[in-house]
């Protein structure tokens, strides 16, 4: 059996239509989701990108023990294992924090492409021919942002047409190797993970202009600054949502290209095919743009989980029992036969929800950054957020209130309790030292001022 997985950054699970969305178009991913097993209460661990995927090739938790950092000497990733039962291991990415000096996520894979230029990669110097007041408003000046969108416009001043965009870059990447690298007579793994729906948010059209107003006269802002969403108008908001809506369908068509593909080749038949995302999207839910440590709400933390079995098996299927992108790994190697691998991971097969064998794996699932100390716990009904002190702790019926808009911390103090408590059981909020040095030397600057919180060492 291949195994064919695709990872999507970025990706909020509530843009596609097999999760109930009405008016972005993403009709690959629904067919696809047609075609699987769906899960509804499927989460990220610890955030963001890299942690994430150093959970995903390596089936452990990351949030106590990771933050930006490669994979250890000690990890023993996906491939890696792939390659003891003699399968062939390809990583096709744009994601280009997976390929920086150091990162390491290309280990065990026996072919690796990398596409360069996403987001603020150092790839090209020079002019770039843009006007960055097009893109800005005068909040952005002086900050990161800047620097960032200077960077990208760099990187892509020779796009010219769709199949220079970085999606279809990766995709056609994906589909050449299919077509021109896989061996004959020995099963294969093919990782694809491309950056986009992350910011930049600037498809080509018709999906630049799919959802936004065309009466809009606004900045383009298409990498926005981190933070209170304050210093955009409603206007400017509504226009950003529209640009990353585009970003979705356009994904998505790219997307379709590579299952097309598959499919016309007869692997769809012979493979596991797996769609994920890392995390999701925030676009002002909740007074706040893009991915903040403070914003663990399910805009951010509810990625969209869908697999695919060989001949459709168990297609429709729905599972509503939270689980983790932790879970992942172990659920592959089951599927596979191969339960001995899993035994020390920490995460759990989903297999038996698949097979009705059980009605959950988890009680809760917890979720956060490795340099914060506010922490998100959720079961199928509630979520809690416990946050530092001296702010105020939160407390959604997700059900009831699935926008997460009213705190319920007062009416239902037992079970924040029981919620907090929890949390304590499962993960110690402590950061070590060797950490924060590493940092210093893999990421300048990063640990400068405000990162680490230093205070967490003395307690």
């Amino acid at each position: 059996m291949n195994i064919i997985m695709i990872m999507s950054d970025s990706f909020r699970q509530d843009h596609l239509g097999c999760y109930g969305n009405s008016w972005i178009e993403t009709p690959n991913l629904d067919k696809l989701a047609s075609e699987s097993v769906l899960f509804e209460n499927a989460y990220c661990e610890g955030l963001p990108t890299l942690p994430v995927r150093t959970a995903l090739f390596t089936g452990n938790y990351t949030l106590t023990n990771r933050f930006w950092q490669q994979l250890t000497p000690q990890d023993v990733s996906m491939a890696e294992i792939l390659d003891e039962y003699n399968y062939l291991c390809a990583m096709v990415t744009d994601t280009y924090h997976m390929f920086k000096p150091n990162m390491n996520f290309h280990r065990g894979f026996h072919v690796w492409r990398f596409i360069r230029g996403q987001e603020c990669d150092v790839y090209r110097s020079g002019p770039h021919g843009k006007n960055l007041n097009d893109y800005i408003k005068p909040e952005m000046l002086g900050t990161r942002y800047i620097r960032n969108l200077d960077q990208y416009l760099r990187n892509i001043r020779d796009r010219e047409k769709e199949e220079d965009y970085f999606v279809a870059k990766v995709m056609r990447e994906a589909v050449q190797w299919i077509e021109n690298d896989r061996e004959t007579g020995r099963p294969f793994f093919l990782y694809v993970d491309c950056f986009d729906p992350h910011e930049p948010w600037d498809p080509p059209e018709p999906f630049a202009s799919k959802y936004t107003d065309p009466g809009y006269k606004g900045p383009k802002i298409i990498q926005p600054k981190f933070g209170p969403s304050d210093w955009m108008t409603e206007e400017e908001l509504k226009n950003t949502r529209a640009l990353y809506a585009g970003e979705v369908s356009f994904v998505d068509k790219w997307i379709g290209y590579l299952l097309d593909d598959i499919k016309n080749r007869g692997l769809m038949d012979e493979s596991l095919i797996i769609f994920l995302s890392d995390h999701g999207h925030p676009h002002g839910d909740h007074g706040k743009i893009l991915k903040a440590t403070d914003q663990l709400y399910s805009e951010l933390l509810r990625i969209p989980l869908m697999i695919r079995f060989p001949e459709a098996k168990n297609a429709g299927k729905r599972i509503n029992c939270i689980v983790s992108v932790v879970d992942i790994l172990p659920t592959v190697f089951d599927i596979l036969g191969y339960r001995r691998e899993i035994e020390l991971m920490q995460g759990k097969s989903m297999l038996p929800l698949i097979t009705g064998k059980t009605e959950k794996i988890h009680d809760y699932v917890t979720m956060g950054f490795f340099d914060s100390e506010d922490r998100c716990i959720r079961d199928e009904r509630w979520s809690y957020i416990r946050r530092p002190e001296g702010r105020r702790c939160e407390l959604y019926d997700l059900i009831e209130d699935p926008k997460e808009s009213k705190n319920l911390i007062d009416q239902y103090p037992e079970k924040a309790k029981e919620m907090d408590d929890a949390i304590a059981k499962i993960y110690a909020c402590r950061l070590q030292k060797e950490h924060w040095a590493q940092l210093r030397y893999d990421v300048p600057g990063m640990c400068e001022k405000q990162f680490p919180p230093v205070r967490l060492w003395k307690k």
